[in-house]
């Protein structure tokens, strides 16, 4: 277990538990009634840690190593996947995963952004980041699901569309452009999920859903905090101040009406139990997605382009 600057207590606690367990298996010393005092311990500072975590320590929780990722999530809760690759234009971007398979069986198209889990596989899936002939695989994979009448899930987890000179020159900014026209055309359903980070046009390219759900410690915003500060400020110290004003966490997002509904992640956060936080986000998934099937195309269409022209509309005269 990995643990963040701000989990230093619970770490410490837990590493007494460890040194307990291993003295205790040495020497077969009785430990049971001390490390269930300590494991009591760790739950109460959990409790207490995560229900008072700042926006920053939030956007360092969305930013967690072990959290699960768009793969584990496919893994676990969609049977019979069949990977579908490239843009039929220019190339594969492995920072997106899509293709078919089956949600609680119902045949479905999902499409998710891949960070990786070490060195090797971020380098491969380019932390995440998409290029433009990522994109549009992904509208190449929404249409696909219309062509057929399948709904379509993504789940998002971004720092961000890649900025590279290349992706500029073979149009990024359209490419993220025409996904999210595609999405808001589509005459599916469409769910999205932000799991992680939903940084910027990279993430809303995938997020232009009917329904739009958060995890409970996941982040979701026009930029990152370190691109805001370095822009407002000129300075990176000034990241926490950014992430305080951007209003970038679930619960924020929530009472402003930008997204739908928070699942709940796992006391200390999806790391510290990757397969609850998966499927707490598949049941939260699977009942948005019993509303919407009934519908008709064009009711569908009409819902999710109704539902983002309402936004920032509350209170407005």
């Amino acid at each position: 277990m990995r643990f963040l600057d701000f989990e230093r207590p619970i770490a410490e606690l837990e590493g007494k538990i460890a040194e307990l367990r291993h003295l205790g298996d040495a020497d077969g010393m009785n430990i049971v009634e001390e490390v269930g005092r300590l494991q009591q311990k760790v739950e109460k500072q959990l409790h207490a840690t995560y229900a008072r975590l700042t926006p920053w320590q939030k956007t360092h929780v969305a930013r967690h190593p072990d959290r699960p990722h768009c793969r584990h999530y496919i893994a676990r809760l969609i049977e019979d996947f069949t990977p579908l690759a490239g843009d039929r234009a220019f190339a594969e971007d492995q920072a997106i995963i899509g293709g078919l398979g089956r949600f609680r069986g119902q045949a479905v198209v999902v499409i998710g952004q891949e960070k990786g889990h070490d060195t090797e596989s971020r380098v491969a899936h380019n932390f995440g980041m998409p290029r433009p002939e990522g994109y549009r695989k992904a509208q190449r994979l929404m249409r696909l699901a219309e062509r057929f009448g399948l709904p379509v899930i993504s789940l998002v987890d971004t720092a961000g569309a890649f900025p590279g000179k290349g992706a500029e020159e073979r149009g990024q900014a359209e490419a993220i452009a025409r996904a999210t026209e595609t999405c808001l055309d589509l005459r599916v359903p469409l769910l999205s999920c932000i799991i992680g980070e939903g940084g910027s046009g990279g993430a809303i390219a995938l997020a232009a859903g009917n329904v739009v759900l958060m995890l409970e410690h996941a982040i979701y915003s026009v930029i990152s905090p370190e691109g805001c500060a370095s822009i407002l400020w000129r300075s990176g110290d000034k990241a926490q101040d950014a992430a305080d004003a951007l209003k970038l966490t679930a619960q924020d997002l929530e009472t402003h009406g930008v997204i739908d509904g928070i699942v709940k992640e796992p006391l200390g956060g999806a790391h510290r139990d990757p397969e609850g936080a998966i499927d707490a986000v598949g049941a939260a998934l699977e009942q948005h997605l019993g509303t919407l099937l009934p519908l008709s195309g064009d009711a569908v269409r009409t819902r999710r382009r109704s539902r983002f022209l309402a936004i920032g509309r509350q209170g407005v005269a």
